[in-house]
């Protein structure tokens, strides 16, 4: 991935050193297991563990002659070890330590990201109390539907990084799980219980079964949820980007001193961080779809989804936690104009109140389709005579008929459409 979207804390986990860290206390977790098992001194696990290091440029030069990463890695550690060379690696296929150290490593990952997930449900949080009265027309198909208030809309959201959030941590226990059993799963040199031991001192579950590698369900199962995160941020940033038309106004991203919007226009302070978590959705989906390519496999194991895996893995969690950060960013700093949304929630002219005078007449005895068609041809003569609804219910001889004017009053009450507002966020304690 490009530094461009890297965060620090990330980056460093799926850096050359964090891989090389994580293969080195693999072989040293199988080395600890066969001590206390009794099949080797004990003295010879403390003296690899004293000496046992790496050198990422010499397994580079390793690997260009052999092509194979974890062969030079080996290599270059036992070249540390002197007598105790033979006593690393021993009885180990390459990933009996590559699968164990690529669920430490999304393990640390999906830390990083919870921690992530759980910051953004606390900002939003805070800003669905802010706004949990600030009234907004509600749309649906883009058209003005029935008020709101932009503190509920905050909440949809905030309930759906909720569920993302047990998502993720489902997803991460899934993949709390390694295998140590030789090239095709059958233990032909190591045990059982060094397979056991070593993965306990890992914090790792055992696999119940295995061929060479993990089944690439998992790794699947884990990207479709890092899919279905970034997937709701585009939701809410798309979201953003509509409520931030000029043609509405009613909500900014943060624009900081000294930026500029465009180069030709000095006027403009366009949605970039929204639209660029939109873009950055679209690869973690794409991704998505390459770890359930990885699944179908030649019979115990072929190579063709490890090299998928040493880009979509690591660019998922990267850009995820990126989005995230910039989300909350967004979310935290994001500039609200009530008024522009009031002024937007009577654009309409009271439309927005069409059902509520629906209903009304239904409860004072006119027949359901009847009232649908007069208040049709009522809402559509408001626009076409750019009028008041409320004046053109008025002039309907049909509608006077069931309705007085001040029962019609109360149809237009907004504090009577939005009366369970609050009865919704008190669900989520606000």
């Amino acid at each position: 991935m490009i530094d461009r979207y890297c965060l620090k804390e990330m980056k460093k986990i799926w850096s050359k050193q964090g891989k090389y860290k994580r293969w080195l206390m693999v072989e040293l977790a199988v080395i600890e297991a066969r001590a206390v098992l009794g099949e080797i001194p004990s003295i010879v696990f403390d003296v690899i563990r004293k000496k046992a290091n790496f050198d990422i440029m010499e397994i580079e030069k390793l690997e260009a002659t052999l092509h194979h990463d974890l062969i030079a890695f080996v290599q270059n550690v036992q070249s540390y070890l002197e007598k105790y060379a033979g006593y690393f690696h021993y009885g180990l296929t390459s990933y009996d330590i590559e699968d164990p150290a690529l669920s430490l490593l999304i393990e640390d990952a999906s830390s990083l990201i919870i921690r992530d997930i759980k910051s953004v449900i606390d900002i939003l949080k805070k800003r669905v109390k802010e706004f949990k009265d600030t009234i907004m027309v509600g749309r649906t198909h883009g058209v003005h539907a029935e008020p709101i208030t932009f503190g509920f809309k905050l909440c949809v959201w905030m309930d759906e990084m909720r569920r993302n959030l047990k998502r993720i941590k489902s997803a991460k226990e899934e993949l709390r799980v390694g295998k140590i059993s030789g090239a095709c799963g059958t233990y032909p040199i190591l045990s059982p219980e060094v397979e056991r031991i070593a993965l306990e001192r890992l914090g790792l579950r055992v696999a119940p079964i295995s061929t060479q590698i993990l089944q690439r369900d998992r790794h699947a199962n884990y990207l479709s949820v890092l899919a279905v995160i970034a997937s709701s941020l585009e939701n809410f940033t798309v979201q953003i980007r509509l409520m931030q038309q000029t043609e509405r106004g009613e909500v900014r991203e943060p624009f900081s001193r000294g930026q500029r919007g465009s180069s030709a226009m000095p006027h403009k302070q366009n949605p970039i961080i929204s639209e660029r978590i939109s873009g950055l959705a679209r690869v973690v989906r794409s991704n998505a779809l390459s770890s359930m390519q990885n699944m179908a496999l030649w019979d115990e194991r072929d190579i063709s989804h490890s090299s998928v895996e040493r880009i979509i893995i690591p660019d998922s969690t990267i850009l995820l936690d990126y989005i995230l950060n910039k989300f909350r960013y967004i979310i935290e700093n994001l500039d609200v104009d009530k008024k522009r949304m009031y002024e937007n929630l009577e654009m309409s002219k009271g439309l927005v109140f069409s059902q509520t005078v629906r209903l009304a007449l239904i409860e004072k005895g006119m027949s359901p389709d009847d009232a649908y068609n007069i208040i049709q041809r009522a809402a559509f003569r408001s626009r076409e005579e750019d009028r008041k609804f409320k004046e053109i219910l008025l002039d309907e001889k049909e509608i006077r008929n069931y309705l007085s004017a001040e029962e019609l009053d109360t149809c237009f009450d907004t504090e009577k459409v939005l009366k369970n507002i609050s009865y919704i966020l008190d669900r989520f304690g606000i």
